[in-house]
């Protein structure tokens, strides 16, 4: 979970000197950068037919997936803004199908496009102005945990450009049209781009406006088109995006398998005491 920094000063706190506002303590307490998260889920899911609905609209475990990827994102500190991207053919039906969730969740809804760039060109609209940093992430990619979200976002707050990604560690192969072996392509230095994508606000938009004829697959490339730097973050396999069946089949035993928050017991040396003896 994002955390505000403190900041050591010293001199003048009146009321119209240079540290107005600064504590007796001799700290002031630093702007928490703003991040407003924008999460896609307008696609037509067409390699996807489980429960007969979308990807990010069907129950994994209890939860809808757009709502266990909307959840990492909608408590955090620094988190003002979320957006959530609908084809308009589901607005109506998710907003009748979700009403219980949405009455307690700040969450923004906002038509797609035709493309998934579309899409984000649309929620990007609607982002406040006061947002520093813009985040985005597949509303069909559910299994996260903050401190990947943490590490992707203080990276972005340092170059401007980050994004979560796994070195790709299978062996690649390039193929013909007749689905035989062209050649094996190296590894080396590739990587396998997540979400989220996370870049500063202003950055973001200009990249959007230089798109031109570019037809990304994810809004890195738009940055990286821009020629902005962009910082890979490792992540995790774990978070993988529901494409398919057997993706989601691997999502609901992937739950069991993230990583989970320190537990008191688990801080405490004495593991076998009850955590209410601590």
């Amino acid at each position: 979970m994002a955390h505000r920094c403190l900041v050591p000063f010293s001199g003048d706190r009146s009321t119209n000197g240079p540290l107005a506002g600064v504590s007796q303590g001799g700290y002031h307490r630093a702007a928490m950068p703003k991040f407003a998260v924008i999460l896609p889920a307008a696609g037509k899911s067409s390699r996807f037919s489980q429960q007969k609905r979308k990807k990010p609209f069907v129950d994994l475990k209890g939860r809808a997936v757009w709502l266990r990827a909307a959840e990492h994102f909608v408590n955090r500190d620094d988190v003002i803004q979320t957006l959530v991207v609908l084809a308009a053919e589901d607005a109506e039906w998710f907003k009748e199908k979700f009403a219980p969730n949405l009455a307690f969740m700040n969450v923004e809804l906002v038509l797609g496009g035709a493309e998934r760039a579309d899409s984000v060109r649309n929620a990007l609209a609607r982002v406040k102005p006061e947002a520093d940093f813009v985040a985005v992430h597949d509303a069909a990619r559910p299994l996260l945990v903050q401190d990947w979200i943490d590490r992707v976002f203080r990276a972005a707050e340092k170059s401007g450009a980050a994004i979560l990604a796994t070195p790709v560690t299978s062996t690649l192969k390039r193929s013909r049209h007749d689905a035989t072996i062209e050649e094996t392509v190296s590894r080396d230095k590739l990587w396998a781009a997540q979400t989220p994508q996370v870049f500063r606000r202003q950055l973001l938009l200009d990249a959007y406006a230089k798109q031109g004829a570019l037809h990304p697959t994810d809004e890195a490339q738009l940055v990286e088109h821009l020629g902005h730097a962009v910082t890979l973050v490792e992540g995790s396999p774990l978070n993988f995006k529901i494409t398919t069946g057997d993706d989601f089949r691997l999502a609901e035993v992937a739950l069991e398998a993230l990583p989970k928050p320190k537990t008191l017991r688990a801080l405490h040396p004495f593991a076998d005491e009850e955590p209410r003896m601590i």
